[in-house]
């Protein structure tokens, strides 16, 4: 009986050790495989919970210092993009959009095991352009196709909760979700065919996105001594 219980106390412990083996690292190296995210609103777009799926859009960088580590992180998305403008029978845009952003932040996790379950916040710049047409889906309209080109710039704050799975001792997988809190200085041009006029507002507005799931592998590097 001694044996067994002496046998179980082992086992645990190496089990701990291999945990805690993971924050015995100075740095992690992470990338985003696969993002689930909801892009800022283009114009007057009326699809705005729409998410879309980008791949290998992120990187992220991190000093460990025990359950706490403090992250840097950017992130980069372009593709094409078609929407709703104003009403679904109204118009709809068509054309590319770029977004990007770059974050500075901590994440705490809640314990020491295989699977650690943690939380943290992100401060930073997000940067969101999308270049195309605008066009009356109603071809009796006395209109004409107008070419946008609309950028946001502005703050973000970004409250996150994930949970990691250590594979071993310096590698991990990883999945998080954050709440992007988005104040944005926007710029909206509109031109008319052969530039015959042209209309440029502006707008300051905050935006609340949410990204479901975020997945990916990080690696630690630099052993502690």
């Amino acid at each position: 009986m001694k044996k067994i219980l002496l046998g179980l106390v082992l086992l645990c412990t190496s089990y701990t050790v291999f945990a805690q083996s993971s924050a015995d690292y100075n740095y992690t190296i992470g990338l985003r495989a696969f993002t689930l995210m909801q892009l800022p609103k283009v114009m007057n777009q009326t699809n705005t919970q729409d998410y879309s799926k980008a791949y290998g859009n992120g990187l992220m960088f991190k000093f460990n210092d025990n359950q706490i580590s403090y992250r840097i992180s950017g992130n980069y998305y372009r593709s094409d993009k078609e929407f709703d403008n104003t009403c679904a029978s109204c118009e709809i845009g068509k054309g590319k959009v770029t977004d990007y952003s770059f974050k500075i932040g901590f994440e705490k996790n809640f314990n020491y095991s295989r699977v650690q379950p943690y939380f943290g916040f992100d401060l930073g710049y997000r940067s969101n352009r999308f270049t195309g047409t605008i066009t009356p889906r109603n071809s009796l309209v006395a209109s004409t196709e107008q070419t946008v080109d609309a950028t946001k710039n502005g703050l973000v704050l970004t409250p996150v909760l994930g949970i990691k799975v250590n594979v071993n001792s310096f590698i991990n997988a990883f999945a998080e979700s954050n709440l992007d809190f988005y104040y944005s200085y926007e710029k909206q041009d509109l031109t008319q065919p052969n530039g015959v006029a042209r209309t440029v507002t502006t707008y300051r507005k905050w935006e609340y996105l949410l990204n479901p799931v975020s997945i990916g592998i990080q690696f630690s590097l630099n052993e502690k001594n």
